[in-house]
Parts: C-alpha cells; structure tokens; sequence
C-alpha cells in the first residue's frame, strides 16, 4: 500500500499501534481525521492529551480517576467490608453496569501468565493482601476471567491473602470459562457476582 504523504504515513502508523487496528483501519481512521477542521482536531488531541496528564491511578484501588481517589472509593454509602479483586479498569466498569454490587474494587492492573512475562511482582498484589489485613474486611471476591492464567492468579492470591475470619469467594460459572470478564453480559455477570461461591483450593 503506497501513501501518498509521509505525514499521512506517520499518522497511519501510530493509530496502527492501537490493540485491534490493522493498517487498513488505520488509514481510514487518518483520513477521516484528514478531513476534518483544525478545531475538531484541536479538541480530539487536546482529549488525548488530558486523558494522559489529568487522570490518576485511584490511590486506594487503581481504578482510572481525575483525582487522587476515585468516585467509587470516595463514595461514603458503598459497603467497607467487601472488596473485589478485577483484572483492570474494564472489569469495573462491566461489574457496575449491572448494578448488582456496592463494595469496593481492587484493580491488579493484569493476571499473572509466564507465557507472558508477568509475575506476581508485575501486578498490584502486595497492595492487596495490606488491605485484606484489615479486620473490617470479611469478603474478598476473586472476579478474574475464567481462564488458566486468571485461575493461577486465584491459586496465587489465595495463597497470600487466606487468614480467619475472611470469606474468599469467587464467581460462579455463569461467565464462560475462556471469555475475559468485561464482555460478558450484564445479566449474566450480575448473576454470576450475586451466585458467587466460596473459592477452593484445589491441590
């Protein structure tokens, strides 16, 4: 594919590095922004640009935010005593679509996968068993995708976080096993959030 502008090219590129777009969709995505008046594009560089340098990581659970911690950690009528554990931001966002649960949230940022290079050290884990240490906690639900390396990151989180007195449990079956969690359906997922089981260690 010959591109006439190396301006073009360059534009074909970067959108290119996006997770899902081919070069093809790249191209059409550049030129349509081509097209567009500089005011339009001012406002979609200037959105990108804010969305590195004003949001934050949610000192509490990791979750994306425009301050220090985020609406749902700062939301005094959520319950104390749960948290749950979901692989990023994503999960979040499908978990409170459902309406189903009001605890708090704790974002891993990832699962652990060896394939890939990601240990437990990668991840937000040490984060989690600190929190897990306080009495008033008494649940923590494992919401990771139904997958080999989401159920090693079960495995390995129970390992750490177990004590007395705190319920762990995990979704129920509801969500394919192999389907990552944020594209399952709202019905589905609420059900398996409101049907979830005690986790067990299977050794």
């Amino acid at each position: 594919m010959q591109i006439p502008s190396k301006y073009l090219e360059q534009a074909t590129e970067q959108l290119a590095t996006l997770p899902g777009i081919g070069k093809r969709t790249a191209l059409r995505l550049a030129l349509n922004l081509h097209r567009r008046d500089g005011d339009e594009i001012k406002t979609f560089v200037e959105a990108l640009i804010q969305l590195k340098t004003e949001t934050f990581a949610c000192i509490q659970c990791g979750n994306i935010s425009d301050t220090e911690t985020c609406s749902i950690c700062a939301n005094e009528r959520r319950a104390n005593d749960i948290i749950c554990v979901v692989e990023d931001v994503r999960d979040i966002m499908a978990i409170e679509s459902t309406e189903t649960f009001k605890g708090r949230y704790h974002v891993l940022g990832g699962v652990i996968s060896p394939m890939d290079g990601i240990g437990p050290q990668a991840l937000n884990i040490d984060a989690l068993v600190e929190r897990s240490k306080n009495a008033l906690i008494t649940e923590v639900i494992f919401a990771l995708s139904p997958t080999m390396e989401g159920d090693t990151t079960n495995f390995y989180l129970f390992k750490r976080i177990d004590r007395e007195g705190l319920i762990i449990t995990t979704l129920s079956r509801g969500v394919s096993v192999g389907s990552e969690l944020q594209y399952a359906d709202e019905i589905t997922l609420g059900r398996s959030l409101q049907q979830r089981q005690i986790f067990k260690l299977n050794v």
